[in-house]
This record gives C-alpha cells, sequence and structure tokens, in this order.
C-alpha cells in the first residue's frame, strides 16, 4: 500500500471539494493550489478553489498563474464538501472559520515536517521539495495527464520552494519532476522572468531600505532588518515587495541566521509584525522559533506573526539563537 492510497481514494470517490492554502500565498501555495484545482477538473469533480479577498492583489510575480474557479467566499454547502488544504502546516494558518471548523472531510497534503496532522486524512511528506511535488506524484495513480497549464503551476511551486533549485531540499526527485514538467511544454525562461525580473521599482527602495536598516548580533551570527510602515509608505512599495529582502541578510558572510521583522500594514493590525527567520547551516532550527511564537515553518525557513515591542523581538530572536547555537550537538 503506498502512503498516497488515502489521499488519492478520497480524492477519486468524493464529488465535491473545496480547496485552500495559508494565509499571504507564497509561490508553492499558489501554484499547489492552482494544480490541485486541475487536477480535480481532469477528473469531473465539482471543485472551487478558496482564497480570501484580503489577500488580493496577490503578489505581482504570482498574478500570471491561471486560477482556474477561483473564489473569494466560500460556498454556502461548505459543510459537504471535502476540505484539501494544500502546503499549510497548521490548520489556524488560515483563519477562516468555516475551514477551520467545518465538518465536512480534511485532506492534509504539505511537506513540513512540523505539520500538526490536523486532517482527517493526513499526507505529510517532509522528505518532499514541495507540496506541488506531492501533488505531481498523484497525477499518474489519478490517471490525470499533464498539461502545459498544470505543469507550470507545478513548475511555479518546485522553482520557488527550492530557491531555484538551490536550497537543501532540492533532491534528485525534484529535478527528475522539473524534467518532466519541461517536456509537458513549460518554458522555464517565460517562468524565470514572471517570478524574479521586471521588478518594480518601489520594490528596489523597499530593498534599500531594508539593507540600510540591518543590524547584526552575537559576532554577525544573527543579521536582523526591520522593515516599518513608514518605509513602505515613503517607497510605495506593496507588502509583498518585501519578498527576498531575508534571503540578502542569509548571504551575508558569518550568518547563521537572518531575519526580517516587517510591520503588517492590512487595516485593523496596527502594531502586528511578520517575522521571516532564514537558517544557513543545521545549527539552527528556525521553525522551533517559529512555533514558540505560534507560527511555523521548515528547519531553515520559518516565520511568524507577533505583537511585541522590537527590542522585546529582537531580545527574544537574540536569547532563540544563541541557545541552538550553544546546545551541545547531538551524538
Amino acid at each position: 500500500m503506498s502512503p498516497l492510497d488515502p489521499i488519492i481514494d478520497a480524492l477519486r470517490d468524493d464529488h465535491r471539494f473545496v480547496l485552500c492554502t495559508h494565509e499571504h500565498p507564497d509561490g508553492d501555495a499558489l501554484g499547489s493550489l492552482a494544480a490541485m484545482q486541475h487536477v480535480l477538473n481532469a477528473l469531473g469533480k465539482e471543485a472551487v478553489s478558496y482564497i480570501a479577498a484580503d489577500e488580493f492583489p496577490l503578489p505581482y510575480e504570482y498574478r500570471f498563474l491561471t486560477l482556474d474557479r477561483l473564489v473569494t467566499e466560500l460556498p454556502p454547502d461548505i459543510g459537504q464538501r471535502t476540505i484539501v488544504f494544500l502546503d499549510c502546516g497548521n490548520i489556524d494558518r488560515n483563519p477562516a472559520d468555516a475551514l477551520r471548523h467545518g465538518s465536512g472531510r480534511i485532506l492534509n497534503i504539505d511537506h513540513h515536517h512540523d505539520n500538526t496532522l490536523f486532517g482527517t486524512i493526513n499526507h505529510v511528506d517532509p522528505e518532499a521539495s514541495s507540496t506541488a511535488e506531492i501533488v505531481w506524484s498523484l497525477l499518474e495513480p489519478l490517471g490525470v495527464p499533464l498539461t502545459r497549464e498544470l505543469a507550470e503551476a507545478l513548475y511555479v511551486g518546485l522553482v520557488t520552494d527550492t530557491g531555484k533549485f538551490m536550497y537543501e531540499n532540492t533532491g534528485a526527485r525534484a529535478h527528475r519532476m522539473a524534467a518532466e514538467l519541461l517536456d509537458a511544454g513549460v518554458d522555464a525562461q517565460e517562468i524565470y522572468r514572471h517570478l524574479y525580473e521586471n521588478i518594480p521599482a518601489a520594490k528596489l527602495e523597499l530593498l534599500s531600505r531594508g539593507l540600510a536598516n540591518m543590524q547584526r548580533f552575537d559576532g554577525g551570527a544573527l543579521s536582523l532588518s526591520h522593515l516599518s510602515r513608514e518605509d513602505y509608505e515613503a517607497t510605495g512599495a506593496e507588502e509583498g515587495y518585501s519578498e527576498g529582502v531575508v534571503d540578502h541578510l542569509r548571504a551575508l558572510e558569518g550568518t547563521v541566521v537572518a531575519v526580517l521583522v516587517r510591520d503588517v500594514l492590512a487595516p485593523g493590525k496596527d502594531g502586528l509584525r511578520k517575522v521571516s527567520l532564514r537558517s544557513v547551516d543545521d545549527r539552527v532550527d528556525v521553525s522551533m522559533i517559529a512555533r514558540e511564537q505560534g507560527g511555523g515553518g521548515h528547519r531553515r525557513a520559518a516565520g511568524f506573526t507577533t505583537g511585541m515591542p522590537l527590542d522585546e523581538l529582537n531580545d527574544f530572536l537574540r536569547r532563540a539563537v544563541c541557545s541552538q547555537l550553544s546546545a551541545p550537538a547531538a551524538a
């Protein structure tokens, strides 16, 4: 019996679905969502993809993706539909009450190692490079053909969550998947241009401020920057334009953990900050730090939202990083 069989059986047997992912969806979340919608369309299912209205506009780099049968309000028969969570390590990362507390069956498809296994059926594979890789692995047993549009959605999830095939989660299977997607007609250069080029000037100006605001602590082991509401207003940047700033901090010589703290701009969220963490090596598991504050993620990439004042937050991050660096190495 394959570990995928319970998910495959549910996708075959059930008829009405709602697909969803985590708040502030990234490339893997959106790519997996779009791909799973294509899969269920091919199976003749009644399925919709849900993203809350306040998530729009989506980050500019993902707006080229085709999100078929997209809804911003949950259907009235949500209680009779199977809910498919994609790339969501914790059910609370989607704030829609009807999804979190509904009566329908929940399929939880994810690759985060700290997934809370909240589904009626859980398929969580921490060895997968991305949730998109898991969706790709469903195609053959379900008998779903790999169309170009489906392949493009999967490629977006794959290339973004592997950091353009440079992160430690990039294994041989990820490259085999990429080859199959290219054979299906994916134009890798065109997708690269959508994701990483045609950058708005405001994004570069925000990056400049993020680098200028950088602080280094504990001999440079922790590199941290903060983007304030004023930084966004002065540059005219959208909230999503901070994507990638933390990777510049991570690349700095001597950095063990890079952190970007940015003010949340959404109405009614004054005082809240989103914290993105990146670890350079396995001495620090940043998902453990994020979980302490109600967040989560991967060993080397995680995040959380907090209302802590900046000084208190900086102290917490320094203590959390130093405690892992000073811990005895595992035998």
